[in-house]
């Protein structure tokens, strides 16, 4: 198969013929085959986990618009002794690739078309060299302030912008370079364009304005949790600008050794967790965009495994890979997808999206359904009154310390009851050194001290008659007493029984021992 290049140089005109393998020749002239090879560097269209990074797969084909820099032949490279070409003809604005209409020039040189007998001028004669034309750029989405704000920054996607004025020539090439790089990972980031002449002080303000020609930057997760403007500065090819694109994806998830991987669990506030297992090397692009969508929603990890007859596989109860394993922030385990297969990144983003957004729902009702239970648990727990028939029990010589809250109203009993319920539930914090090993080593209690004057005389001569409310820390051993007197509130309390256990509390002798009357 030849396929034909022209040059025109001053008056004389190049032909240049060149030979294509039966390979290409396949691929050219199969419009699906081609679109595939364009934008996945195989003919069948493989993509699975491995889409976007084609550093170790031995070149991409890229049948390019013929821009700046780009014209002619070009090796990119190719797999086991095959090769992969790039043919352009034409400039940025002309034609593009294989849709060069060689009947109407060779009229206008030679007075007639390339095919028999045709009439000059005609286009039903003219032959075009051609296996399906490339559409021209389509339009790339305008992004102002208000663009800005509520689809790009911080929103966990990937962006590919370019900052350009109408006036600076050369933007539409730029624009097809952008499209053909947003067409191959497409689903993995978005476009946009920043009109600098409109958007003057926005454009000022993110420090994107171009001086002499477009510029093109990536908002990028690379570097932090934030999202970030990266410029890009190489030279202005497809491949170039895609490896940097790739490589500015979101990178949340953690990759780990399955074997050493621990679930922890049952502590509030702690993220569900997702794991990808695949064959991978690195993570695949799929797993990284998707840890970018919902880097604030779930904790990413990700695994190389051989085989699900690994025996770390095999426990985790996985039968094909890829696969995808969740668990519930209370650590429950859930197979969430197997046997993974994908035909584009978008539509794999979309996929798993789904998968993890019935994931996060059921997380949720059971997260609902645990502090339900909790809270019932709760209210079936009280904090016991203190009366001398269980005073010695609780708070007799065998309690190393005692937390009476005293109240004078059924507010105040509410309020401490309800503050020592939740502190009683809490390890709170207590040097190594402490002669208090466990919670158990505390007794809480509630004392209706406008019944039982006596008790509270045996600690302050007053009484602590003025007071509503208060605690008061004892010690039955050493015949001791700490009182917290003023506002009463749950950090008040924790840091009071803190400084108790640590012994930063100032403890003074009571006047005799409590008893009841």
């Amino acid at each position: 198969m030849a396929g034909l290049k022209i040059c025109v140089c001053g008056e004389r005109l190049l032909v240049v013929v060149l030979f294509l393998s039966p390979t290409a020749y396949d691929i050219l002239s199969d419009e699906e085959k081609r679109k595939n090879y364009d934008l996945y560097g195989d003919e069948k269209g493989h993509l699975g986990f491995d889409a976007g990074d084609n550093r170790d797969q031995g070149g991409y084909t890229y049948f390019t618009s013929g821009g700046p820099g780009q014209g002619g032949f070009q090796n990119m490279g190719g797999q086991g002794g095959s090769q992969s070409f790039s043919f352009s003809f034409g400039g940025s604005g002309g034609q593009s690739s294989f849709d060069f209409g060689l009947g109407d020039l060779f009229s206008n040189f030679f007075g007639g078309g390339m095919g028999g007998g045709g009439k000059s001028g005609s286009s039903s004669s003219s032959t075009r060299f051609q296996f399906g034309s490339r559409s021209s750029p389509k339009s790339i989405r305008a992004v102002n302030s208000q663009v800005y704000k509520k689809e790009i920054f911080d929103k966990g996607m990937t962006w590919l912008l370019l900052s350009y004025s109408p006036t600076f020539k050369g933007t539409q090439h730029y624009e097809s370079i952008i499209e053909e790089v947003a067409n191959s990972l497409h689903g993995a980031l978005k476009v946009g364009s920043i009109n600098c002449e409109t958007e003057l002080s926005f454009c000022k303000d993110l420090g994107v304005y171009p001086r002499r020609a477009p510029r093109v930057f990536v908002y990028s997760y690379r570097s932090s949790d934030g999202g970030s403007l990266v410029e890009y500065s190489d030279d202005l090819a497809v491949k170039n600008l895609k490896y940097f694109c790739q490589e500015h994806l979101p990178r949340f998830s953690k990759r780990i050794d399955l074997s050493q991987f621990e679930v922890s669990s049952g502590a509030a506030g702690i993220l569900p967790k997702v794991m990808l297992l695949s064959k991978k090397k690195d993570t695949p692009v799929i797993w990284r965009v998707l840890s970018g969508l919902y880097r604030n929603r779930f904790s990413f990890y990700d695994a190389e495994v051989h085989d699900v007859s690994d025996p770390t596989v095999r426990r985790l109860g996985v039968d094909a890979l890829p696969a995808v394993v969740g668990w519930l922030s209370n650590g429950e385990k859930h197979i969430l997808k197997t046997g993974i297969s994908v035909k584009d990144i978008k539509s794999a983003v979309q996929d798993l999206s789904s998968v993890l957004d019935a994931f996060e729902k059921t997380n949720k009702k059971a997260a609902s359904s645990q502090a339900k239970k909790a809270e019932s648990e709760s209210e079936d727990r009280q904090i016991p009154p203190l009366t001398g028939s269980n005073f010695e029990a609780l708070c007799g010589e065998t309690t190393p310390v005692c937390i009476i809250g005293a109240f004078r109203s059924s507010k105040a009993r509410d309020k401490l009851e309800k503050i020592l319920l939740s502190v009683s539930q809490k390890s709170l914090s207590r040097r190594q050194n402490s002669v208090f090993g466990s919670r158990d080593s505390i007794s809480y209690v509630l004392l209706d001290a406008s019944k039982n004057p006596t008790f509270l005389n045996s600690f302050d001569k007053s009484g602590f008659k003025s007071q509503d409310k208060l605690l008061v820390a004892y010690k039955p051993r050493k015949g001791k007493y700490a009182a917290n007197i003023g506002e009463v509130t749950s950090e008040d309390v924790e840091r009071f029984i803190s400084s108790v256990l640590n012994g930063d509390v100032k403890f003074t002798k009571t006047r005799q021992k409590p008893t009841f009357r």
